[in-house]
């Protein structure tokens, strides 16, 4: 056959697998309603492993690369587990019949939220100055201010940033609403004030920090962490939200919070900052570099560029409202000069025992997960 020939049995065969993935999404889908009936989780990792193996077999024997066979197989599983959660979702949503307002709801993680309450049966008011950014319209009511509702609603999300939730938390104080009233930020010592003012309030009122970003389907894997405020019963409708799905839920103190936080975001966001800050200023041209990459580099250069593709305002809040946030950035010099130190100083034992300490640290933290 010529080229054009070989091409057009390509996408013959393109089009077959794409039939065959709609039909392999099909029966996960009834999968999932039989483990739904069963009572069954989402998640089987035995499956997953009995499944990846046989199909790293059947490459062998077909002379196939099972590295690819098994990259192939992931992906395909990982679609199948979201289709699965995404119907346990929607069967064992508790908002059937029950109403919620979505303050920010058109910001990114506000439109994730409003279509997650949506899809347990909720009926979701959106509440944003953009009228424009629904990523579903006909889904939600929508009003420019929150501030006209009536606030005879189940669950209050405010999804605001950070400057504005508090002032948010702050005139809910004052209206006292029936419902649970939770906000999403990636800080709480910011919000203590709108907090305290909510448990003054008589308010049943948590926080919630949904650890994933807005481009997240699969919640296996995830974080989602509940700030114990004192209010037993908001900790719980909020935990109830994701029941149906595969995150797992953690509950801790505002303080914990915001001082885990300083490492898990703060460092890993002032780390790639950093990074792409020093090759910027290098004055070598990201594609001669690019030439030139290790697969170290590679890796860091992907993590900084999705770093480097996200708000300004909102890692600079990250940074500096951070009740807790200078202990990390100085934990990150100290360990540059001790870097610096080693290396500058040929001193080849020091830069082993750093080495060393990380790796022992590393593997401490694969153990305990």
């Amino acid at each position: 056959m010529n080229l054009e020939a070989l091409r057009m049995r390509l996408s013959a065969l393109d089009r077959q697998l794409v039939s065959l993935i709609a039909e392999r999404q099909a029966l996960s889908r009834q999968v999932a309603e039989v483990k739904r009936s069963a009572g069954r989780g989402t998640r089987d990792f035995k499956r997953e492993r009995d499944v990846i193996m046989q199909a790293r077999e059947a490459a062998t024997s077909l002379d196939v690369s099972p590295a690819l066979v098994e990259s192939v197989m992931r992906l395909l599983i990982r679609g199948s587990l979201t289709a699965q959660e995404r119907l346990r979702v929607a069967a064992g949503g508790r908002g059937n019949g029950r109403t919620a307002l979505v303050i920010g709801g058109h910001g990114k993680m506000g439109r994730w939220f409003s279509d997650f309450l949506t899809s347990q049966g909720y009926g979701v008011t959106v509440a944003d100055p953009n009228p424009e950014a629904s990523s579903n319209p006909q889904a939600h009511a929508y009003i420019a201010d929150w501030r006209e509702h009536s606030l005879d609603v189940d669950l209050i999300v405010v999804a605001t940033p950070l400057k504005i939730a508090n002032e948010v938390l702050l005139e809910l104080a004052q209206r006292r609403p029936r419902g649970t009233i939770f906000d999403l930020g990636s800080l709480k010592t910011p919000l203590r004030q709108g907090i305290q003012a909510l448990q003054s309030a008589g308010c049943q009122a948590t926080s919630v920090h949904p650890m994933f970003g807005p481009d997240t389907e699969l919640l296996s894997g995830r974080h989602v962490i509940f700030i114990d405020l004192g209010c037993q019963a908001a900790i719980d409708e909020a935990q109830a939200l994701f029941a149906s799905t595969m995150a797992e839920r953690i509950v801790m103190s505002l303080d914990e919070h915001d001082r885990l936080i300083a490492y898990v975001l703060g460092l890993s966001h002032a780390l790639n900052i950093a990074f792409f800050t020093a090759l910027a200023g290098s004055g070598e041209a990201a594609p001669r570099l690019a030439q030139l990459s290790s697969t170290t580099y590679d890796a860091q250069v992907e993590v900084a560029g999705k770093v480097a593709a996200e708000s300004p305002e909102l890692y600079f809040e990250i940074q500096s409202l951070n009740d807790y946030g200078r202990e990390s950035l100085q934990a990150l010099r100290a360990a540059v000069e001790q870097l610096w130190s080693a290396v500058s100083t040929n001193d080849a034992a020091r830069f082993a025992r750093l080495m060393q300490r990380g790796r022992e640290y590393l593997a401490g933290r694969v153990r305990e997960a």
